[in-house]
């Protein structure tokens, strides 16, 4: 069995996921031919090792949050740093942190922080012991590409669409693949597996899962949540506008719904034409997967695949997924489309009823015969998944009794150590009853949040324990170890908009370094990301590699990343012997370390639109009239905690709120909560925390501090709420 370790259900690696792949070694060899004599393994070392020892976030860093690099050197003792600008003029310099050997890479490491230096710029270079980074930028709006392009890759996926020019460039355009256009079968009229149905089924649409050209509805389920939850989140955060209508590559852009929910509807329309028509056999439920016969030969653009195309037989996992989703959509989509609200609340209903009716059918592990098995055979979590969605949603009793009777409700597992995916879904319900206000008992939303915020600070315990600040453990890089970190910074951002507390958000940004170049390798993981990329995943169409006339991935692509479990055979051959975290080669033939899928990119976008927020309008939020009270709590020897409470004594609601002030003797912020607190120099930042955003006429808002002192420790005397003068 080709797991990492061992555990009931394998969340982004299960046997399902690596057999898939094992399955079609043979046949992959012989398509992939010439790959196989690249450079030996000692080749890629040296290649490796001759990458910048200073490594950071290759893109850059906000001038409001954490600034770290890793250093690469066998010193055992703190090394001086200099950050210099473009100009080559020395702007900041410090001394690094020796971090000793880190055992997922197994290198020895120091880290530089250079957070304090918040100058917006470009070509920012950081020197450490005679070697220098490479060079990056500072500035308020560094994620506002990745944010798009991120996003764009899903319309790259589509199916039974023609991707046009004029939306991804011409090296992009391709006819639309599977709709019944020879040689294409198509998807329009897909007939079962034997035994399985007599009939055939419209499945048009949805999203290519990965680098070849199936359609699973678990992974769908899925990405599609997380896609939908982007906009969600952004909307309780009032950010949305950035992902409103017209902000992004799709042919549906001006029609008056956000783009990125139409983007998800792509993918919406499949889930529910994957549903058993009613008066069939497993009438309700969905089926399990459509993809070729027989694993498709590579390169190969949709239009150009000439297989049979099949439906797999029903199973109760992806009725879950549809259910979820579909129940999400439902409350989303209703402002901006009641009627196709509608359409996919009673799309999840019957799923629903199908599912309780039918709640063992389990998706064959034997089924990877031309596409993957994504098989389950523990669906708990799914159930308790799709009861939190349609509770959310409905408010129904019916919905609530299942949740609150559900174990996973008051599980601690519910967080695994290795994060949430398709298979391990019983997070996500708990990310729902965290943030979308319900009607479970305010003890039980305490206990629900208690629990995000719980497994942030794992995640945060495991990235101080690292040189490269990875939300992970030690062993974690397996399949889509990138999409693993990408989910895992998702829990920490959430747990920051539930407490205010910066550090959570500090994570989330520290896990995006890592993807964009802070990490064993030195090389971001982003397409066109950084000054070194991955630039050939492993894909059907973006195979520049293999052809030259075709392109290599569009920007804004993630790949698998680091998997020491080598399961693949150019990973076998290039990568013998490697540390874990090292375990990556940018091959097209490196299936198991380098391919897109839609389950990974779907965080990439979350977290990218979640790290390019900014206040509206891209300035400071306006100006108000205010009062604020600071009381000292508590004082010991060096340390003090303190409320500060504002209270707005305009006529007028302040929507989204900064209170600053400085400290008079030298106090150092250590901590906060219901609020994002920065400090540079004396002065102090504190930000609304997301969910307390909005101060009524004669409201107040509080939030608490922590902080260090030496010697006295007055209170300040002076704040500005967004650039009044408070009272």
């Amino acid at each position: 069995m080709l797991t990492p370790y061992s555990r009931p259900k394998e969340p982004l690696v299960p046997p399902s996921r690596s057999l898939r792949r094992s399955a079609a070694l043979l046949t992959g060899v012989l398509l992939l031919g010439g790959l196989m004599t690249a450079p030996a393994v000692a080749d890629v070392r040296a290649a490796a090792a001759a990458t910048a020892a200073v490594r950071v976030n290759q893109v850059g860093y906000l001038p409001d949050g954490p600034k770290r690099a890793t250093v690469v050197t066998t010193a055992a003792q703190s090394l001086t740093w200099q950050l210099r600008n473009a100009s080559g003029t020395v702007v900041a310099s410090g001394s690094t942190v020796p971090h000793g050997t880190d055992t997922p890479s197994g290198q020895s490491l120091q880290v530089a922080d250079f957070s304090s230096y918040r100058e917006p710029g470009a070509g920012y270079v950081l020197a450490v012991d005679g070697s220098s980074s490479v060079p990056f930028d500072i500035r308020a709006d560094l994620y506002d590409a990745l944010r798009s392009d991120s996003m764009a890759f899903f319309h790259h996926q589509r199916s039974g669409i023609a991707i046009d020019a004029s939306l991804v460039g011409s090296a992009y355009a391709r006819p639309a693949g599977h709709l019944g256009v020879a040689p294409n079968k198509g998807d329009v009229s897909v007939p079962c597996q034997a035994t399985v149905c007599d009939y055939t089924q419209d499945v048009r649409g949805g999203w290519y899962d990965a680098g070849d050209h199936g359609k699973y509805v678990v992974n769908g389920g899925i990405s599609a949540w997380l896609v939908v939850g982007s906009f969600e989140r952004a909307k309780r955060a009032g950010q949305e506008q950035a992902l409103g209508d017209s902000t992004l590559r799709v042919p549906e852009r001006g029609n008056g719904t956000p783009d990125v929910l139409d983007e998800a509807r792509w993918e919406l329309d499949f889930l529910m034409r994957m549903q058993v028509p009613e008066g069939r056999p497993y009438a309700g439920m969905a089926f399990h997967k459509v993809h070729d016969a027989a694993w498709t030969g590579m390169p190969m653009r949709p239009d150009q695949d000439p297989q049979a195309r099949e439906l797999h037989r029903p199973s109760t996992a992806a009725t879950l997924n549809l259910a979820a989703a579909a129940a999400q959509c439902a409350r989303v989509f209703r402002p901006y489309d009641s009627a196709y609200a509608d359409r996919c609340l009673s799309a999840a209903r019957r799923a629903w009823t199908a599912a309780q009716a039918n709640p063992a059918l389990y998706a064959p592990a034997s089924d990877s015969t031309g596409g993957g098995a994504y098989d389950d055979t523990r669906v708990t979590d799914e159930f308790y998944w799709a009861a939190a969605e349609l509770y959310a949603t409905t408010g129904e009793s019916a919905y609530r009794d299942a949740v609150t009777s559900s174990p996973w409700h008051t599980s601690s597992d519910a967080f695994s150590a290795y994060g949430f995916g398709w298979a391990d879904t019983a997070a996500l319900g708990r990310l729902t009853l965290a943030t979308v206000p319900n009607g479970l008992p305010a003890t039980d939303v305490a206990r629900v949040r208690a629990s995000v915020t719980s497994a942030a600070d794992v995640h945060l315990s495991r990235m101080a324990a690292q040189g490269y600040a990875v939300p992970t453990p030690a062993d974690g890089y397996f399949w889509g170890s990138n999409g693993n970190i990408a989910d895992n910074a998702i829990v920490m951002a959430v747990a920051g908009e539930l407490t205010g507390d910066a550090r959570y958000r500090t994570g989330a940004l520290e896990a995006m370094d890592y993807l964009l170049g802070r990490n064993a390798l030195g090389r971001s993981y982003v397409t066109g990301y950084g000054e070194t990329s991955a630039q050939n995943q492993h894909h059907r169409v973006w195979a520049h590699q293999l052809d030259a006339s075709l392109p290599h991935p569009p920007a804004g692509s993630l790949a698998g990343g680091a998997n020491s479990g080598l399961q693949d055979p150019v990973a076998l051959e290039k990568l013998a012997g490697c540390a874990p975290a090292a375990c990556y080669i940018d091959d097209i033939g490196s299936y198991s370390t380098n391919e897109v899928a839609i389950n990974w990119n779907a965080p990439l976008a979350w977290l990218a639109a979640y790290a390019a927020e900014r206040p509206a309008g891209g300035g400071e939020p306006p100006t108000a009239a205010c009062a604020v009270t600071y009381t000292v709590d508590s004082v010991w020897n060096t340390g003090f905690t303190a409320t500060v409470t504002v209270r707005n004594t305009g006529p007028t609601a302040v929507d989204g709120w900064q209170l600053t002030w400085s400290y008079p003797a030298g106090q150092r912020v250590t901590g906060a909560w219901n609020a994002t607190v920065a400090q540079n120099g004396t002065t102090v930042t504190a930000r609304d925390a997301g969910w307390n955003r909005s101060i009524a006429p004669g409201a107040t808002a509080s939030f608490g501090v922590q902080g260090s002192h030496t010697g006295a420790n007055p209170a300040p005397t002076a704040f500005a709420l967004n650039g009044g003068t408070c009272a």
